[in-house]
């Protein structure tokens, strides 16, 4: 609630003629079937915040949402995020919050001290690992007591697997694309091959999450998979944790078409049950919403811990190198959307299998096709064509 009421009060303060009021909906599935009932009968809020990607599209936005394609504000928006909260040949949302990035948090005193450059090829990560295993240190903390965790080296290929297959989510949503099959399988293989290369810490299957950003700060170990959502959690822990840690996304076999696989943030959508003066004024909010004074308003009420998805807005200055690291990729237009912001299929045993490859109790392609097999079964029971 912080970042809404920091921008409903800015927009407030900016202008006489409109009153916005904020109105609270409780979390999780009771208030995703909040909105969807009263989208459904007519009586949703005249603006509302909800999640981008495959929750939205789940909205069925070409019948519930006003469309914003049109709209001179548009132009500002983040393309990456267009791409999360667009239907057909329309966009529906202006974003809420910052973007996350999916890729490696690394040491920088580490990679300076043996003269390491950040990698943009899977090649030269692993080069790098054998220089940094030479010199003592662990070249990757994984943290599988927290198997949340396990899961980055898939989810954050993604930009490579859709740099290489442009419509493999559109495939893999049909079941005409798989994990076990080339590009997707990638991301296992990842898994394995610095499980195999002897490049884990040694206490990576008992260690936890908080224990991984520990070591990564003490320069006991150099790269973590991770969201950037974690750098607010290691900035106390050293002095100079917030400028000796930086990220960079996980690299594939191209660097031709090296770029972040990047997370989203919600957005502020309209429902066409709004309508006449009560449309004009939240166009008029909208038009604030996308603008360089909500940032502004945000970033004074809360720390940014990543991008603004609107192209005028500038991070404040001091924050964690990390973030300025992450708003590259944004900057130079080498960010896509992950995954599920373009599919609604994710199987709930990702994580579990991600730790078997990751541990070496099981191989990629044994991995890619049981986290295959468990999709299937959540494809199913959302009745999606094809499968």
């Amino acid at each position: 609630m912080n970042i809404a009421n920091a921008v409903v009060d800015a927009f407030n303060e900016s202008q006489d003629g409109i009153e916005m009021e904020i109105e609270s909906r409780p979390g999780g599935t009771d208030g995703d079937n909040l909105i969807k009932t009263r989208l459904a009968t007519g009586e949703m809020n005249d603006v509302f915040n909800y999640n981008s990607g495959s929750l939205f599209a789940a909205l069925d936005p070409a019948n519930n949402l006003v469309a914003l394609t049109d709209q001179p504000f548009m132009e500002g928006i983040d393309e990456t995020f267009k791409t999360a909260t667009k239907s057909g040949d329309d966009f529906y949302g202006v974003p809420f919050e910052q973007a996350m990035g999916g890729g490696i948090l690394y040491n920088k005193s580490v990679y300076a001290d043996l003269g390491l450059e950040v990698p943009k090829t899977w090649d030269q990560f692993m080069d790098n690992n054998a220089k940094i295993k030479e010199a003592g240190i662990d070249p990757v903390i994984q943290t599988y007591a927290d198997t949340w965790t396990s899961q980055l080296f898939v989810l954050a290929d993604f930009h490579n697997v859709s740099a290489t297959q442009p419509d493999w989510a559109e495939k893999y949503t049909a079941n005409e694309a798989k994990f076990a099959e080339e590009p997707a399988l990638k991301g296992f293989e990842r898994l394995q091959e610095v499980y195999d290369a002897g490049y884990l810490n040694k206490d990576f299957a008992s260690a936890t999450q908080s224990q991984g950003m520990q070591q990564l700060v003490d320069g006991t170990g150099a790269h973590y998979p991770m969201l950037t959502f974690a750098i607010s959690s290691y900035v106390d822990l050293a002095e100079d944790a917030a400028e000796n840690i930086g990220f960079f996304a996980q690299p594939g076999d191209d660097e031709g078409n090296y770029g972040l696989t990047a997370w989203t943030p919600g957005g502020f959508y309209v429902p066409k049950s709004t309508e006449g003066q009560q449309l004009d004024a939240v166009m008029t909010f909208l038009e604030f919403a996308a603008s360089p004074a909500a940032c502004d308003a945000v970033s004074d009420a809360t720390t940014p811990n990543g991008p603004y998805m609107i192209t005028e807005c500038k991070l404040p200055d001091g924050l964690p190198a990390a973030v300025g690291d992450l708003q590259q990729y944004f900057t130079d237009g080498n960010a896509s959307p992950a995954l599920e912001f373009l599919s609604p299929i994710k199987g709930p045993n990702l994580e579990k299998i991600a730790v078997e490859v990751g541990s070496g109790i099981a191989t990629a392609a044994d991995g890619a096709a049981r986290y295959d097999e468990d999709v299937k079964k959540q494809a199913q029971q959302l009745g999606l064509d094809g499968w």
